[in-house]
């Protein structure tokens, strides 16, 4: 094989890439399912590329170097989200609130391309009747809806109906913290 054509692989391999993150970032969070962008990505990526080995589309050379330069893309973002330092925001994302207080935040519905009927669905799929129930809601980088109900709104546990329990509980559960919260 022609290390030119190599080269031009790789090259045409890293456009791609970056241009197809590109685009999954700004269709949105939603559209990504249960995958981080890179993780849709990389799948997307290395399973047309094995598909194109196996069936002899391309040669077993060039598709061992685009799965391992796509392998070791996803290496690097994993590394630069993992080091922190604004670069997981740029590159993953951060989570949305879409509810505060029993509120609609309309800013992080339309940055989330989400309706009325779409958060008060997800409410529902989570057994949530009422708004007023939720303390705060967020689209999670994943495009997940996480949820954290009112202290009121919460289902009883076996501590609070029974003071031996609660006398051996340790201390209360820790308050589900998110990026989402503290960009509040």
């Amino acid at each position: 094989m022609d290390p030119h054509e190599l080269f031009l692989t790789a090259v045409r391999t890293v456009a791609v890439y970056l241009l197809v993150l590109v685009v999954i970032r700004v269709l949105g969070k939603r559209t990504v399912g249960n995958f981080a962008a890179f993780d849709l990505l990389v799948a997307l990526m290395i399973g047309e590329v094995v598909d194109e080995i196996c069936y002899g589309d391309v040669s077993f050379l060039q598709g061992t170097t685009v799965i391992v330069l796509v392998g070791t893309m996803h290496a690097g973002n994993s590394w630069l989200s993992a080091r922190g330092r604004g670069m997981d925001k740029l590159l993953e994302g951060e989570p949305t609130p879409i509810i505060r207080e029993g509120a609609l935040l309309t800013h992080g519905m339309k940055k989330e391309r989400m309706n009325v009927r779409d958060v008060m669905a997800h409410l529902r799929l989570r057994g949530i009747r009422d708004l007023r129930e939720v303390r705060l809601a967020a689209v999670e980088d994943d495009g997940e809806i996480s949820v954290l109900l009112e202290e009121w709104a919460e289902p009883a546990k076996r501590a609070d109906v029974d003071r031996e329990a609660a006398r051996q509980r340790k201390q209360p559960e820790p308050e589900f913290a998110t990026d989402a919260a503290a960009h509040m």
